[in-house]
């Protein structure tokens, strides 16, 4: 039903965001184990300190079939819908787009009345997904000003290309594919905007029959998965310009831009690089009318027994931190990197954004540390820092274990386990965890965290 007025959670400005409330609960995408008969379930986790169920979870949806693996997931509106332009400046953000990236199935989850009783209320049939958007796999989820945006990973066959369709942010009803000309291209990942200048940038990893049954060495080897980014036209929907980092930098992943529509500029994790293991994060910049990347960030690889090792990596005696999620906080100023190898968090102060400093690291689990949580000393993890999430003001950091099912056992081939954290951010840099946050679960594998009300990488703004 629209509202008289605008969804309260909606903000004109990063700026205005941040004086937003602290979030009370966290929904979060649990996907069942391989081997486990559960569906996947939608969780939802109390995140208020002065609650007596803080750090646990309190609620739950299960998916109706088996076998969607959630992965990431988002809001049916946001503050984009207060841009001027917006055609739909009174919707309400009550809706989580859930879409299953191995069924193609999306699931449209109801968090109202009560966020503990989330109820799905739609259910997009994958048959559906693929007549009108010739796409599969769907990944990301943004909430346009217009319309909800979707990534996919490739075509119904597990081919290529990769690409984006839409689906009404009221009915839900799937309305296409996004591009009118791809240009040249092919591989897809996740997306984002700068709506001050009309422009969407995409990222590249690979098409489902390239990752659906884990890393394959011979593709990695040669080259073969994402290195790309590619800039378009927002609202012609038109390929405009490729950046290519070089083959050596391989799975060009998960996308931040800046948050103030003024600036033309944003931060992307590179997963590995063939020439020494080493990660990296990249700053995608306009300059004089072009865009163009520099690496900022290089975090390289540790050396560690081939014992500690899993097959994949054994005979390179080392461990790839393999940055897999970065986000960053809505005034701009602090970069949270995700080292899912090595098991290290990262924090850097990027109000340069062209000279990142490093602030703040912490550790937990790794494929050859196994370092524990504070609140269990004596308990070595598996899994690491993975999906990360900001709250709106920046004080509070959420982070989960699990990458994807089959790249999770690749990596952590004796069981990755399955923990949520929170840290604690200090305002001028620093990080620090929470010791009474720590939530581990024996049933499922928790991946991407949202926040009620809206976080740091759910929202795109129009006004600074």
């Amino acid at each position: 039903m629209p509202l008289l007025k605008p969804d309260p959670t909606f903000y004109p400005s990063p700026r205005l965001a941040m004086q937003a409330p602290p979030e009370k609960h966290a929904f979060v995408a649990a996907l069942n184990p391989p081997g486990s008969k559960l569906n996947d379930a939608l969780l939802v986790v109390d995140v208020d300190p002065e609650s007596a169920t803080y750090g646990q979870r309190v609620g739950e949806v299960k998916m109706p079939k088996f076998g969607d693996e959630l992965h990431h997931f988002g809001w049916n509106a946001c503050s984009s819908a207060l841009c001027p332009y917006a055609p739909h400046p009174h919707v309400e953000r009550r809706y989580l787009v859930v879409p299953g990236i191995r069924s193609s199935r999306i699931h449209i989850v109801d968090t109202k009345p009560d966020p503990r009783k989330p109820q799905i209320v739609k259910v997009i049939e994958p048959e559906e997904v693929f007549a009108r958007t010739n796409y599969s796999r769907p990944h990301t989820i943004h909430c346009g000003p217009e319309a909800i945006y979707v990534s996919a990973l490739g075509d119904p066959k597990g081919e290529g290309p990769g690409g984006i369709f839409m689906l009404d942010c009221e009915t839900f009803e799937v309305l296409g594919q996004w591009e009118v000309d791809r240009g040249g291209q092919f591989l897809h990942y996740d997306f984002w905007w700068h709506l001050g200048f009309d422009t969407l940038i995409s990222s590249e990893w690979g098409t489902p029959n390239m990752i659906e049954n884990g890393v394959q060495p011979d593709l990695l080897l040669g080259g073969k998965y994402g290195h790309q980014m590619h800039v378009w036209d927002l609202r012609r929907r038109r390929h405009l310009q490729t950046l290519d980092l070089g083959n050596e930098q391989q799975m060009v992943l998960e996308m931040r831009p800046a948050h103030d529509p003024r600036k033309a500029y944003g931060f992307v994790g590179v997963v590995v690089s063939l020439k020494d293991l080493s990660a990296s994060v990249w700053l995608w910049h306009r300059d004089n009318g072009e865009w163009d990347l520099k690496k900022v960030i290089e975090i390289p690889a540790e050396p560690a027994e081939p014992e500690k090792l899993p097959a994949l990596l054994k005979d390179f005696k080392a461990v790839p931190p393999l940055v897999t999620d970065i986000n960053l906080s809505l005034d701009d100023k602090f970069l949270y990197v995700s080292c899912f190898g090595t098991g290290e968090f990262l924090q850097y102060d990027v109000s340069d954004p062209f000279n990142p400093k490093k602030t703040g690291s912490v550790r937990i689990g790794g494929i050859a540390n196994r370092a524990a949580h504070p609140k269990k000393p004596d308990q070595p993890l598996a899994g690491g820092p993975q999906m990360v999430e900001v709250s709106r003001d920046g004080k509070r950091i959420y982070f989960t274990n699990s990458l994807y099912a089959a790249w999770d056992e690749q990596f952590y081939p004796d069981g990755v386990g399955s923990w949520m954290v929170k840290l604690d951010a200090g305002r001028d840099g620093g990080i620090i965890f929470d010791e009474n946050f720590f939530l581990e679960s024996n049933d499922y594998r928790v991946h991407q965290v949202r926040l009620e009300g809206g976080d740091s990488s759910s929202d795109s703004f129009c006004f600074p």
